[in-house]
């Protein structure tokens, strides 16, 4: 069978809607580029005048804790760093996330929006270098389709939308689960190469259903009963620049 990448989806700000690439230029040591790049700072981490480097993902509003965010559509410019808010269709915010005061027009939307979850103002805040992911290494993370459909059939029963975890590559074309043995691997993606550093554990955010934001799917808890981990994700670094493309095939090494 021959492995593709299916899609490309990267995610500007921390938390959000993400934006699907056709295509896009990796950079050995980087994240997909503006990949969360933004994120919003909450409660006493929002005081914290440190703004340079990696930030705990606890610092954020995350979908693991608030889940309503999944509730937004958010269209991100990669010209002018704008990012439009919508909420059912209809546009509810709008700034520069590269400005000042288009930052305070967007923390203004967020503080009635989320009002009463954490106390204090949301602070939004830029990645000055590589990327607010889950892992202090900027990374990206993969997703074998095959494996969530095995997931869907075997083991939740019902529809499970890849959104909901959030990945950067998705593949298909691979056996359900054959991915395990790419850890420690390197992978020839389009013009680059990465390396498959570990799995990781699904989280509540991927309980969070992308349309309606409501957390309806106990997915760790179901994967451990039904296979002894909740591990479908991969994460892996770029160790080699170069343009990736939707349709590309993935060769491990």
């Amino acid at each position: 069978m021959k492995t593709t990448l299916t899609a490309i989806r990267r995610y500007p700000v921390k938390g959000m809607s993400g934006q699907d690439l056709t295509a896009t230029d990796l950079t050995a040591g980087q994240a997909i580029p503006l990949d969360r790049r933004y994120g919003l700072l909450h409660g006493p981490a929002a005081l914290d005048s440190e703004t340079e480097g990696w930030r705990l993902p606890s610092d954020f509003f995350t979908l693991d804790r608030t889940e309503k965010l999944a509730a937004l559509q958010t269209e991100f410019d990669e010209e002018t760093h704008a990012l439009v808010i919508r909420r059912g269709g209809r546009q509810v915010s709008r700034g520069r996330l590269d400005q000042p005061m288009g930052r305070t027009l967007l923390e203004q939307f967020f503080a009635a929006y989320l009002a009463g979850i954490v106390p204090g103002m949301p602070r939004l805040i830029e990645a000055q270098h590589g990327a607010f992911g889950d892992s202090e290494e900027p990374s990206v993370t993969l997703l074998n389709l095959a494996s969530l459909r095995d997931v869907e059939e075997r083991i939740a029963k019902q529809p499970v939308d890849p959104r909901r975890l959030r990945a950067n590559l998705l593949l298909d074309g691979i056996d359900p689960w054959a991915e395990r043995g790419w850890i420690g691997r390197t992978l020839t993606i389009g013009d680059a190469t990465l390396e498959v550093v570990e799995a990781l554990d699904c989280t509540p955010g991927n309980d969070v259903n992308p349309d309606s934001g409501i957390a309806d799917l106990s997915l760790p808890t179901i994967m451990e009963r039904g296979y002894g981990h909740s591990q479908i994700l991969l994460r892996a670094r770029v160790t080699g620049g170069g343009r990736i493309a939707v349709g590309d095939p993935v060769t491990p090494a």
